[in-house]
């Protein structure tokens, strides 16, 4: 995920442990066809119908988004500007222009669908981060009153724990728990650490071979890539209203620092050294992106669990099938 508010949080998004997805799908990397063992007919008695998603221009909103259409369904993107959407558009997907803050707006839109794909967008990190994403939200969650819809799939994150100032993981978490408390039924995806959070280093990997990290080199974590998160939306959407409660995603392996860096040099022919931000620097090297004292302190708390091993899902995941060099191998072809 990445925030795309101004290039000081697009750079922090980069290596951070939970960035935001505002940014498109490398066309490279583009979901494939559900294989027929995964056609949603082939488990569940299906009713053709008009998919919402929310975040629709990000990356992962933009891989559903093409699943769904890649499978012949009708898709509505939401988004706040309508420029963002022109290659969806292009490719089939009607495009809704709305804040979701605007409850009525939004609600105005899923009544004309049947499903919905939500994902929290992102807040700017100048500000406060928690209380600000509390409030997309509150606002999301209302506007599925009275909205008519039959199920909703939702993108959560792995580590999701009831709690406060900890980001994601705890927004997502109130996420969570607001959409199992009402009437529609709710799918959850808990996703592992973007691959595409890497895409913002290359830069810095191209001009010095350079490649900054708020982790351990050392540390192994699940990643995904969001071709693999988008085809597992659309999946969930197209399932029945029984196919419901989390699900743990992630890419066929887990990777460190270490391991990213050996690919980037691979990729790019060159040697590739990592620099690690430590773990008592965390909030000032926050704050001297321009993030606020409190997204500063939310962020260093998202860190430190992923780095304490407090994010690893207890099921067993659903993997996905992009490589780490798959994907970086598609960005930077």
């Amino acid at each position: 995920m990445f925030i795309g508010c101004n290039g000081q949080a697009d750079f922090f998004n980069a290596f951070s442990p939970f960035g935001k997805d505002t940014r498109p799908l490398p066309r490279r990397i583009q979901t494939r066809h559900l294989s027929e063992c995964e056609k949603p007919w082939s488990k569940y008695e299906w009713k053709i119908g008009m998919y919402v998603i929310l975040g629709g221009t990000g990356q992962v909103g933009s891989a559903t988004a093409r699943a769904l259409l890649d499978e012949g369904q009708k898709v509505t993107i939401v988004t706040r500007d309508e420029s963002h959407g022109k290659d969806l558009e292009n490719a089939g997907a009607k495009i809704a222009v709305a804040d979701i803050r605007d409850i009525d707006a939004l609600r105005r839109i899923f009544q004309t669908a049947k499903r919905a794909f939500l994902l929290n967008p992102p807040a700017d990190p100048t500000g406060d981060t928690d209380e600000e994403e509390r409030e997309n939200v509150a606002a999301i969650v209302s506007a599925l009153d009275g909205s008519g819809l039959e199920k909703v799939v939702a993108a959560s994150t792995y580590g999701a724990f009831e709690g406060q100032r900890c980001g994601d993981l705890t927004v997502l978490h109130e996420f969570e728990r607001a959409l199992e408390t009402q009437s529609i039924p709710a799918a959850i995806n808990r996703a592992g650490y973007y691959m595409s959070n890497w895409a913002g280093m290359v830069d810095p990997v191209q001009a010095n071979g350079t490649l900054p990290s708020f982790f351990p080199a050392d540390l192994s974590i699940p990643m995904v890539a969001p071709a693999d998160l988008g085809k597992a939306a659309a999946r969930r959407l197209m399932s029945g209203t029984g196919d419901v409660g989390v699900e743990h995603l992630e890419g066929p392996d887990r990777y460190s620092a270490n391991d990213v860096a050996a690919t980037f040099a691979e990729v790019m022919a060159r040697k590739v050294k990592i620099q690690e931000v430590p773990r008592n620097a965390l909030e000032n090297t926050f704050r001297e992106f321009g993030f606020s004292d409190e997204a500063a302190a939310s962020y260093a708390c998202m860190t430190r669990r992923v780095i304490d091993g407090e994010t690893m899902p207890e099921d067993e995941p659903i993997r996905g099938e992009v490589t780490l060099k798959d994907y970086l191998t598609a960005i930077l072809g």
